[in-house]
Protein backbone atom coordinates (compact mmCIF):
# COMPACT_ATOMS: atom_id res chain seq x y z
CA UNK A 1 0.00 0.00 0.00
CA UNK A 2 1.07 3.60 -0.37
CA UNK A 3 0.31 5.80 3.20
CA UNK A 4 -0.82 9.99 2.26
CA UNK A 5 -1.47 10.19 6.18
CA UNK A 6 0.49 13.88 6.61
CA UNK A 7 2.19 14.62 9.98
CA UNK A 8 4.07 18.33 10.18
CA UNK A 9 6.63 17.94 12.39
CA UNK A 10 7.28 21.67 12.10
CA UNK A 11 3.68 22.27 14.46
CA UNK A 12 5.29 20.15 16.63
CA UNK A 13 7.49 22.98 17.37
CA UNK A 14 10.21 23.27 20.59
CA UNK A 15 9.27 19.94 22.17
CA UNK A 16 9.79 17.87 18.91
CA UNK A 17 13.38 19.85 18.47
CA UNK A 18 14.18 18.99 22.32
CA UNK A 19 13.30 15.17 22.36
CA UNK A 20 12.02 13.65 19.22
CA UNK A 21 12.48 10.53 20.39
CA UNK A 22 8.49 10.02 22.37
CA UNK A 23 7.10 10.93 18.30
CA UNK A 24 9.56 8.18 16.60
CA UNK A 25 8.52 5.69 19.01
CA UNK A 26 5.14 6.19 18.47
CA UNK A 27 5.51 6.11 14.68
CA UNK A 28 7.57 2.82 14.74
CA UNK A 29 4.72 1.12 16.40
CA UNK A 30 2.34 2.15 13.55
CA UNK A 31 4.92 0.98 11.04
CA UNK A 32 8.22 1.77 9.53
CA UNK A 33 7.43 4.58 6.68
CA UNK A 34 5.38 7.68 7.05
CA UNK A 35 4.61 10.69 5.07
CA UNK A 36 5.38 13.59 6.84
CA UNK A 37 6.46 17.50 5.97
CA UNK A 38 9.76 18.30 7.89
CA UNK A 39 10.21 21.53 9.94
CA UNK A 40 12.07 23.07 6.95
CA UNK A 41 9.03 22.85 5.35
CA UNK A 42 9.45 20.29 2.21
CA UNK A 43 7.24 16.95 2.52
CA UNK A 44 9.32 13.70 2.70
CA UNK A 45 9.22 9.96 3.63
CA UNK A 46 10.33 9.36 7.22
CA UNK A 47 11.49 5.76 7.64
CA UNK A 48 12.03 4.72 11.40
CA UNK A 49 13.31 1.69 13.28
CA UNK A 50 16.90 -0.30 13.10
CA UNK A 51 16.04 -3.01 10.63
CA UNK A 52 14.10 -0.76 7.88
CA UNK A 53 16.40 2.14 8.34
CA UNK A 54 19.36 0.47 8.48
CA UNK A 55 18.59 -1.37 5.20
CA UNK A 56 17.56 1.63 2.96
CA UNK A 57 20.90 3.89 4.18
CA UNK A 58 22.86 1.21 2.63
CA UNK A 59 20.37 0.57 -0.62
CA UNK A 60 21.64 2.63 -3.55
CA UNK A 61 17.92 2.29 -5.27
CA UNK A 62 18.04 6.05 -3.33
CA UNK A 63 20.10 8.49 -4.72
CA UNK A 64 22.32 11.20 -2.99
CA UNK A 65 22.44 13.25 -6.29
CA UNK A 66 20.41 16.57 -6.17
CA UNK A 67 19.74 16.13 -9.64
CA UNK A 68 17.36 12.83 -8.62
CA UNK A 69 15.15 15.19 -6.41
CA UNK A 70 12.00 16.00 -8.26
CA UNK A 71 11.79 19.53 -9.27
CA UNK A 72 8.37 19.66 -6.81
CA UNK A 73 9.92 19.62 -3.63
CA UNK A 74 11.24 22.63 -3.02
CA UNK A 75 14.33 21.85 -0.96
CA UNK A 76 17.71 23.23 -2.45
CA UNK A 77 21.15 21.91 -1.96
CA UNK A 78 23.23 23.46 1.06
CA UNK A 79 26.68 23.00 0.34
CA UNK A 80 28.93 23.89 -2.86
CA UNK A 81 31.32 21.94 -5.22
CA UNK A 82 31.21 17.93 -6.11
CA UNK A 83 31.69 15.77 -2.85
CA UNK A 84 31.08 12.30 -1.61
CA UNK A 85 28.05 13.07 0.33
CA UNK A 86 26.31 14.47 -2.96
CA UNK A 87 27.03 11.20 -5.37
CA UNK A 88 26.31 7.74 -6.08
CA UNK A 89 28.92 4.86 -7.03
CA UNK A 90 30.94 5.03 -9.45
CA UNK A 91 31.52 8.56 -8.89
CA UNK A 92 31.36 8.44 -4.89
CA UNK A 93 33.52 5.49 -5.40
CA UNK A 94 36.43 7.51 -6.63
CA UNK A 95 36.01 10.35 -4.81
CA UNK A 96 36.38 8.38 -2.01
CA UNK A 97 39.36 6.50 -2.82
CA UNK A 98 41.28 9.55 -3.49
CA UNK A 99 40.33 10.87 -0.07
CA UNK A 100 40.92 7.83 1.74
CA UNK A 101 44.53 7.56 1.70
CA UNK A 102 44.93 11.07 3.07
CA UNK A 103 42.37 10.03 5.56
CA UNK A 104 43.60 7.00 7.32
CA UNK A 105 42.89 5.95 10.95
CA UNK A 106 46.53 5.63 11.29
CA UNK A 107 46.74 9.36 10.20
CA UNK A 108 44.19 10.31 12.85
CA UNK A 109 45.04 8.15 15.83
CA UNK A 110 48.90 10.07 15.89
CA UNK A 111 46.52 13.33 16.03
CA UNK A 112 45.77 11.98 19.49
CA UNK A 113 48.53 13.48 21.46
CA UNK A 114 47.80 16.57 19.59
CA UNK A 115 44.44 16.57 20.30
CA UNK A 116 45.44 16.51 24.05
CA UNK A 117 46.95 19.42 23.88
CA UNK A 118 44.53 21.03 22.64
CA UNK A 119 41.96 19.54 24.83
CA UNK A 120 44.51 20.89 28.17
CA UNK A 121 44.91 24.79 26.79
CA UNK A 122 41.18 24.53 26.36
CA UNK A 123 40.42 23.56 29.86
CA UNK A 124 42.88 25.98 30.84
CA UNK A 125 41.51 28.98 30.02
CA UNK A 126 38.17 27.59 30.82
CA UNK A 127 39.03 26.58 34.70
CA UNK A 128 41.10 30.16 34.56
CA UNK A 129 38.04 32.55 33.81
CA UNK A 130 35.94 34.20 36.38
CA UNK A 131 33.75 32.69 38.26
CA UNK A 132 33.42 28.89 38.43
CA UNK A 133 31.19 28.26 35.73
CA UNK A 134 30.63 28.47 31.82
CA UNK A 135 29.14 27.41 28.04
CA UNK A 136 30.73 24.17 27.36
CA UNK A 137 29.91 24.57 23.78
CA UNK A 138 32.07 27.90 23.71
CA UNK A 139 34.40 26.61 25.95
CA UNK A 140 35.29 23.39 24.89
CA UNK A 141 32.94 21.44 22.49
CA UNK A 142 32.98 23.85 19.23
CA UNK A 143 36.52 25.16 19.49
CA UNK A 144 38.54 21.53 20.05
CA UNK A 145 36.67 20.28 17.04
CA UNK A 146 37.52 23.54 15.00
CA UNK A 147 41.08 23.79 15.79
CA UNK A 148 41.48 19.85 14.93
CA UNK A 149 40.13 19.73 11.42
CA UNK A 150 42.37 23.60 10.86
CA UNK A 151 45.03 22.44 12.06
CA UNK A 152 44.87 18.77 10.19
CA UNK A 153 43.35 20.84 6.73
CA UNK A 154 46.08 23.55 7.56
CA UNK A 155 44.04 26.57 8.18
CA UNK A 156 45.21 28.02 11.10
CA UNK A 157 44.13 31.39 10.36
CA UNK A 158 40.45 30.61 9.34
CA UNK A 159 37.91 33.32 10.79
CA UNK A 160 36.24 30.65 13.23
CA UNK A 161 33.93 32.80 14.25
CA UNK A 162 32.38 33.83 10.91
CA UNK A 163 32.95 29.95 9.85
CA UNK A 164 30.77 29.12 12.92
CA UNK A 165 28.22 31.47 12.06
CA UNK A 166 27.78 30.37 8.49
CA UNK A 167 28.26 26.54 8.86
CA UNK A 168 25.49 26.65 11.88
CA UNK A 169 23.21 29.01 9.45
CA UNK A 170 23.88 26.91 6.50
CA UNK A 171 22.88 23.19 7.85
CA UNK A 172 20.88 24.23 10.40
CA UNK A 173 18.58 27.28 9.77
CA UNK A 174 14.84 27.08 8.91
CA UNK A 175 15.56 30.17 6.72
CA UNK A 176 16.03 29.40 3.30
CA UNK A 177 17.07 32.66 2.76
CA UNK A 178 19.28 32.82 4.89
CA UNK A 179 21.01 29.30 4.07
CA UNK A 180 21.54 30.38 0.77
CA UNK A 181 23.50 33.67 1.89
CA UNK A 182 25.80 31.51 4.57
CA UNK A 183 26.20 29.01 1.40
CA UNK A 184 27.57 31.37 -1.40
CA UNK A 185 29.66 33.48 1.68
CA UNK A 186 31.17 30.06 2.61
CA UNK A 187 31.54 29.27 -0.81
CA UNK A 188 33.79 32.34 -1.42
CA UNK A 189 35.89 32.12 1.81
CA UNK A 190 36.79 28.68 0.99
CA UNK A 191 37.63 29.14 -2.95
CA UNK A 192 40.34 31.67 -0.97
CA UNK A 193 41.34 28.98 0.63
CA UNK A 194 42.10 26.58 -2.01
CA UNK A 195 43.81 29.29 -3.83
CA UNK A 196 46.13 30.25 -1.07
CA UNK A 197 46.99 26.17 -0.73
CA UNK A 198 47.66 25.99 -4.62
CA UNK A 199 50.08 28.93 -3.59
CA UNK A 200 51.70 27.81 -1.17
CA UNK A 201 51.36 24.39 -0.73
CA UNK A 202 52.66 22.92 2.84
CA UNK A 203 52.50 19.10 4.60
CA UNK A 204 48.83 19.34 5.41
CA UNK A 205 46.08 17.32 4.30
CA UNK A 206 44.51 20.00 2.25
CA UNK A 207 47.15 20.96 0.16
CA UNK A 208 47.97 16.35 0.35
CA UNK A 209 44.54 17.07 -1.68
CA UNK A 210 45.09 19.49 -4.14
CA UNK A 211 48.47 17.66 -5.00
CA UNK A 212 47.30 13.42 -4.45
CA UNK A 213 46.28 11.43 -7.80
CA UNK A 214 45.95 7.65 -7.96
CA UNK A 215 48.11 5.72 -10.06
CA UNK A 216 46.30 6.26 -12.87
CA UNK A 217 47.27 10.02 -12.56
CA UNK A 218 43.48 10.77 -11.44
CA UNK A 219 42.95 13.74 -9.15
CA UNK A 220 40.40 15.99 -8.18
CA UNK A 221 39.00 18.92 -9.80
CA UNK A 222 38.68 22.17 -9.08
CA UNK A 223 34.61 21.57 -8.24
CA UNK A 224 36.02 18.24 -6.53
CA UNK A 225 38.65 20.62 -3.93
CA UNK A 226 35.38 22.54 -2.88
CA UNK A 227 33.02 20.09 -2.22
CA UNK A 228 35.65 18.19 -0.19
CA UNK A 229 36.54 21.29 1.62
CA UNK A 230 33.05 22.22 2.45
CA UNK A 231 32.55 18.19 3.49
CA UNK A 232 36.01 17.78 5.71
CA UNK A 233 35.38 21.32 7.25
CA UNK A 234 31.53 21.35 8.01
CA UNK A 235 31.06 17.62 8.48
CA UNK A 236 34.35 17.66 10.04
CA UNK A 237 33.52 19.87 13.04
CA UNK A 238 29.69 20.10 12.98
CA UNK A 239 29.07 16.49 13.91
CA UNK A 240 32.10 16.07 16.67
CA UNK A 241 30.60 19.48 18.82
CA UNK A 242 27.28 18.08 19.19
CA UNK A 243 28.87 14.38 19.95
CA UNK A 244 30.81 16.17 22.87
CA UNK A 245 28.42 18.07 24.55
CA UNK A 246 25.80 15.63 24.03
CA UNK A 247 27.72 12.79 26.07
CA UNK A 248 28.49 15.74 28.59
CA UNK A 249 25.28 16.22 28.93
CA UNK A 250 24.03 12.46 29.37
CA UNK A 251 26.32 12.07 31.88
CA UNK A 252 25.35 14.82 34.08
CA UNK A 253 22.16 14.17 33.71
CA UNK A 254 22.08 10.32 34.22
CA UNK A 255 24.79 10.62 37.56
CA UNK A 256 24.41 7.09 38.33
CA UNK A 257 26.47 6.89 34.95
CA UNK A 258 28.86 9.18 35.75
CA UNK A 259 29.76 8.01 38.55
CA UNK A 260 30.56 4.58 36.92
CA UNK A 261 32.96 6.55 34.70
CA UNK A 262 34.47 8.44 36.85
CA UNK A 263 35.00 4.78 39.01
CA UNK A 264 36.62 3.02 35.92
CA UNK A 265 37.92 5.91 32.96
CA UNK A 266 38.52 2.19 31.22
CA UNK A 267 34.98 2.67 30.11
CA UNK A 268 36.00 5.80 28.26
CA UNK A 269 35.47 4.67 25.03
CA UNK A 270 32.14 2.44 25.22
CA UNK A 271 30.60 5.64 26.84
CA UNK A 272 31.49 7.63 23.73
CA UNK A 273 29.48 4.55 21.96
CA UNK A 274 26.22 4.53 24.24
CA UNK A 275 26.41 8.16 23.56
CA UNK A 276 26.53 8.09 19.62
CA UNK A 277 23.66 5.20 20.12
CA UNK A 278 21.45 6.99 22.91
CA UNK A 279 21.69 10.75 21.70
CA UNK A 280 24.03 10.79 18.67
CA UNK A 281 25.01 13.56 16.33
CA UNK A 282 23.03 13.42 13.75
CA UNK A 283 19.57 12.95 13.28
CA UNK A 284 18.77 11.80 10.30
CA UNK A 285 21.21 12.11 7.33
CA UNK A 286 22.04 14.22 4.01
CA UNK A 287 18.82 14.25 1.72
CA UNK A 288 18.39 10.70 -0.43
CA UNK A 289 15.85 10.39 -3.71
CA UNK A 290 14.26 7.81 -4.80
CA UNK A 291 15.30 6.17 -8.15
CA UNK A 292 12.12 3.61 -8.59
CA UNK A 293 9.80 2.80 -6.36
CA UNK A 294 10.84 1.22 -3.00
CA UNK A 295 8.36 -1.26 -0.94
CA UNK A 296 9.56 -0.94 2.68
CA UNK A 297 7.04 -3.78 4.91
CA UNK A 298 4.41 -3.35 2.71
CA UNK A 299 4.86 0.76 2.24
CA UNK A 300 5.74 1.74 -1.39
CA UNK A 301 7.38 4.98 -1.71
CA UNK A 302 7.15 6.56 -5.07
CA UNK A 303 9.91 6.78 -7.34
CA UNK A 304 10.57 9.78 -9.06
CA UNK A 305 13.21 12.01 -6.29
CA UNK A 306 10.69 11.49 -3.60
CA UNK A 307 12.80 12.37 -0.37
CA UNK A 308 13.88 10.28 2.08
CA UNK A 309 14.78 10.64 5.27
CA UNK A 310 16.13 7.57 7.83
CA UNK A 311 15.42 8.42 11.75
CA UNK A 312 18.80 7.01 12.68
CA UNK A 313 18.19 8.69 16.01
CA UNK A 314 15.63 6.22 16.38
CA UNK A 315 17.17 3.41 14.50
CA UNK A 316 19.44 3.41 17.56
CA UNK A 317 16.59 3.64 20.37
CA UNK A 318 14.72 0.72 18.61
CA UNK A 319 14.03 -2.10 21.68
CA UNK A 320 14.01 -4.47 18.90
CA UNK A 321 17.48 -3.86 18.46
CA UNK A 322 19.17 -2.48 21.71
CA UNK A 323 16.43 -3.86 25.11
CA UNK A 324 15.76 -0.86 27.38
CA UNK A 325 16.59 1.37 24.50
CA UNK A 326 15.54 4.94 25.79
CA UNK A 327 18.03 4.11 28.79
CA UNK A 328 21.17 5.38 28.92
CA UNK A 329 23.67 2.59 30.14
CA UNK A 330 27.68 2.87 29.40
CA UNK A 331 28.25 -0.66 30.18
CA UNK A 332 25.81 -1.50 26.77
CA UNK A 333 27.51 -3.21 23.95
CA UNK A 334 26.61 -0.55 21.87
CA UNK A 335 27.80 -1.83 18.67
CA UNK A 336 25.69 -1.71 15.57
CA UNK A 337 24.64 1.52 16.05
CA UNK A 338 24.35 3.92 12.79
CA UNK A 339 25.21 7.06 14.34
CA UNK A 340 27.67 7.45 11.66
CA UNK A 341 25.83 5.97 8.75
CA UNK A 342 25.53 2.51 7.18
CA UNK A 343 26.96 1.57 3.31
CA UNK A 344 29.48 3.11 1.16
CA UNK A 345 29.09 6.60 2.91
CA UNK A 346 29.72 4.99 6.51
CA UNK A 347 31.19 8.52 7.82
CA UNK A 348 34.85 9.14 6.78
CA UNK A 349 35.73 10.99 10.23
CA UNK A 350 34.80 8.11 12.78
CA UNK A 351 37.73 7.27 13.84
CA UNK A 352 38.87 10.92 14.70
CA UNK A 353 35.67 11.95 16.18
CA UNK A 354 36.28 9.21 18.63
CA UNK A 355 39.60 10.28 19.39
CA UNK A 356 38.09 13.44 20.29
CA UNK A 357 35.22 12.83 21.89
CA UNK A 358 37.34 10.22 24.41
CA UNK A 359 39.95 12.71 24.90
CA UNK A 360 38.03 15.46 25.81
CA UNK A 361 35.36 13.75 28.03
CA UNK A 362 37.52 12.23 29.53
CA UNK A 363 39.93 14.97 30.56
CA UNK A 364 37.04 17.15 31.43
CA UNK A 365 35.91 14.81 34.11
CA UNK A 366 39.46 14.11 35.74
CA UNK A 367 39.87 17.93 35.86
CA UNK A 368 36.63 19.19 36.87
CA UNK A 369 35.66 16.27 39.75
CA UNK A 370 32.78 18.03 40.89
CA UNK A 371 31.30 19.45 37.58
CA UNK A 372 27.71 19.69 37.19
CA UNK A 373 24.78 21.24 34.86
CA UNK A 374 23.94 24.46 35.50
CA UNK A 375 20.47 24.61 34.35
CA UNK A 376 17.66 23.15 34.10
CA UNK A 377 17.60 20.69 31.03
CA UNK A 378 14.18 21.54 29.93
CA UNK A 379 15.97 25.10 29.45
CA UNK A 380 18.56 24.20 27.29
CA UNK A 381 17.99 25.39 23.62
CA UNK A 382 18.92 22.69 20.92
CA UNK A 383 19.71 22.92 17.32
CA UNK A 384 16.82 23.40 14.80
CA UNK A 385 16.20 21.81 11.90
CA UNK A 386 16.58 17.56 11.57
CA UNK A 387 20.03 17.32 10.28
CA UNK A 388 22.33 17.71 13.19
CA UNK A 389 21.46 17.14 17.20
CA UNK A 390 22.73 18.76 20.00
CA UNK A 391 22.30 21.78 22.36
CA UNK A 392 23.08 24.99 21.37
CA UNK A 393 24.61 26.01 24.61
CA UNK A 394 25.52 23.76 27.46
CA UNK A 395 25.70 25.80 30.78
CA UNK A 396 27.75 24.00 33.56
CA UNK A 397 29.61 24.33 36.96
CA UNK A 398 31.98 23.25 38.75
Amino acid sequence: MTTEVLLDLGELGDDFTRDPYPVYARLRALGPVHRVRIPEGAEAWLVVGYEAGRALLADQRLSKEWRRASPTLGVGKVSSGTSMLSHDAPVHTRLRRLVAKEFTARRMERMAPRVQEMTDALLDSMLDGPGRSADLVEALSFPLPMTVICELLGVPSLDRQGFREWSNTAVSSLDAEARSGATAAMTAYLGELLAEKRAAPGEDLMSALIHTSDDDGDRLSADELMGMAWLLLVAGHETTVNLISNGVLSLLTHPDQLSLLRADFGLIGNTVEETLRYEGPVETPTYRFTTEPLDVSGTVIPGGGELVLIAMADCDRDPARYPDADRFDITRDARGHVAFGHGIHYCLGAPLARIEARIAIRTLLERCPELRLDTDPARLPWRTGMLLRGPQSLPVAW
